[in-house]
């Protein structure tokens, strides 16, 4: 059985280009521990068409980005640009830090 390497996802939460899409993707699919073949038989798709998708080497159709984001816990949010600084500066304050608690967070919330 092939052996899947852990990667460490993209620092920003905002993906500005499918290069960091398909990076969030692969980042996911790793963590949770399923290789190409088989994430790509979960997804319905060809090998090569989730390898598309993860190196942004040729155009997926958004239907199966969106699915594959789904399938492995990748969240997309719509947040218009004039409050886009604001709502990163939210969600980065929320991140696990190295002891697994959220920066920011009060004791007990």
């Amino acid at each position: 059985m092939k052996r899947v390497k852990f990667i460490t996802p993209p620092a920003d939460l905002f993906v500005q280009d499918r290069r960091a899409f398909g990076a969030s993707i692969r980042a996911a699919r790793r963590a949770a521990n399923m290789t190409l073949a088989d994430a790509a038989l979960l997804l319905g798709v060809a090998r090569q068409t989730l390898t598309n998708l993860e190196t942004a080497k040729s155009s997926v159709s958004l239907d199966t980005a969106l699915r594959a984001a789904r399938e492995f816990g990748v969240s997309i949010l719509a947040v218009p640009g004039a409050q886009r600084e604001g709502v990163r500066r939210a969600l980065s304050s929320m991140k696990p830090d190295a002891d697994g608690k959220k920066d920011g967070a009060s004791p007990g919330g």
